[in-house]
């Protein structure tokens, strides 16, 4: 203790700083000096401008019991091709449970992990969102330049099913991953009607087919894989940055830059997230807990793409993307993507339970070199419908006005008449 006690007096500084955070302590930007070591540049950022985190005890994230049982009777089946952009003999669960983090392969396996993680396996249907986007004073709350809300937001798995038949995969001649779509934007009225059509390939040397529908024009309109990394609608947020990312594994080159703990949202106390007050309300205050994670380093290796490389902190148990520093091609911070998790059996009020615990998320996107935020609220805080979120329940998740999630959903087609 003596010896300490000097090592501090030489560097200025206190116990304090040696100590972890505890839970029931709130970090905040005048303290925020004892979890510096907790969090990554983008998190940093996010506390010193007005975000306060209250920690909380880690609570493990149990695995559904049909992913568990699928990673157990596969383990050790599947490969990395050559390059490592594909995985080869793979059926379903992790495709690789046991990882050593000195091999060469590390990152690559880490990222493919994290692409057939446990949160969704089968299908996702997200409904009913509000989304506000506007520039940062730090001193008041935001005043969106844009506020969207979105009606539907669906992603339809063909590999690695364990819930819907037909599983573990869909018949699959042309060798997709999944489909998605984003359609349709409900307000601001100039953007009503449109909406996004996304397919992406097992295939590595196929690149994504998308389609963005504008009923202004009446044009549906294709879109290459660079605009990808572009924001969305006028926002901050890109498609490749949803759920932590969502690119394709062979785009960029994949390092492993270490293990640690850092301070993540996994089991949020708000069920409707609530924004930080004042000028902190471009991300949510909330409960924050100490995880372990892999620090992931990718780097674009497409000339055209927006970003120079991104950091991803994935966490080692519910393989999910707590937080992203995403930098620009000068290697400067440009924006910071950080998921706010609340992992349990039913969204309060609805009438869907499910026997696992789910990851139901809400998100934000901060543009630090311009000053402007993008809040991403599933369901927003003016939602009538607790029933925004369906996991894995291919066409039984149905209502009035959003119908399941079968495959002619994700068709051009559907994207017009959705957009009507």
């Amino acid at each position: 203790m003596k010896r300490l006690l000097t090592i501090a007096a030489i560097f200025g500084l206190s116990l304090r700083a040696f100590a972890e955070v505890q839970p029931g302590e709130t970090v905040t930007k005048d303290n925020m000096s004892q979890a510096r070591e907790l969090m990554g540049p983008g998190v940093t950022w996010c506390v010193e401008h007005g975000m306060t985190m209250k920690i909380v005890p880690t609570k493990k994230v149990e695995w559904p019991v049909a992913y568990r049982e699928a990673t157990e009777k596969y383990a050790g089946q599947t490969e990395l091709s050559p390059d490592g952009n594909q995985l080869l003999n793979y059926t379903a669960g992790l495709p690789f449970p046991n990882i050593d983090v000195n091999a060469p392969d590390a990152a690559q396996k880490i990222m493919w992990n994290y692409q057939f993680k446990p949160l969704i396996t089968d299908d996702v249907l997200m409904r009913d969102f509000q989304v506000p986007s506007g520039p940062l004073t730090y001193t008041s709350p935001m005043v969106p330049d844009r506020e969207f809300t979105i009606g539907d937001m669906r992603r339809l798995y063909y590999n690695g099913r364990l819930y819907v038949d037909p599983k573990p995969e869909l018949p699959n001649p042309d060798g997709f991953r999944y489909k998605e779509i984003l359609s349709p934007i409900v307000t601001p009225y100039d953007m009503k009607g449109v909406g996004a059509l996304y397919f992406r390939y097992l295939d590595a040397r196929r690149q994504d087919e998308s389609w963005l529908y504008v009923p202004a024009v009446r044009r549906v309109r294709r879109m290459s894989t660079a605009q990808r990394s572009d924001a969305l609608f006028g926002q901050d947020a890109d498609q490749d940055s949803f759920w932590g990312f969502s690119g394709h594994i062979a785009w960029s080159n994949w390092k492993l830059l270490g293990v640690k703990d850092v301070l993540g949202v996994v089991h949020r106390e708000h069920f409707r997230a609530q924004r930080c007050p004042g000028g902190a309300d471009f991300v949510f205050c909330d409960n924050w807990e100490k995880r372990r994670v892999y620090v992931i380093e990718g780097i674009a290796n497409q000339p055209q793409y927006a970003y120079g490389k991104r950091v991803l902190y994935i966490d080692a148990d519910a393989w999910i993307v707590l937080a992203s520093d995403i930098y620009d091609k000068r290697g400067e911070l440009w924006k910071v993507w950080i998921e706010f998790f609340s992992y349990r059996k039913q969204a309060p009020d609805s009438d869907v339970v499910y026997s696992d615990e789910m990851g139901f998320t809400s998100a934000a996107m901060i543009d630090i070199q311009m000053n402007h935020a993008t809040v991403i609220m599933i369901p927003g805080p003016a939602s009538p419908d607790p029933n925004t979120w369906y996991f894995n329940k291919g066409p039984e998740a149905h209502s009035p006005y959003s119908p399941g999630n079968t495959e002619d959903v994700f068709t051009v087609p559907h994207l017009i008449d959705a957009g009507h």
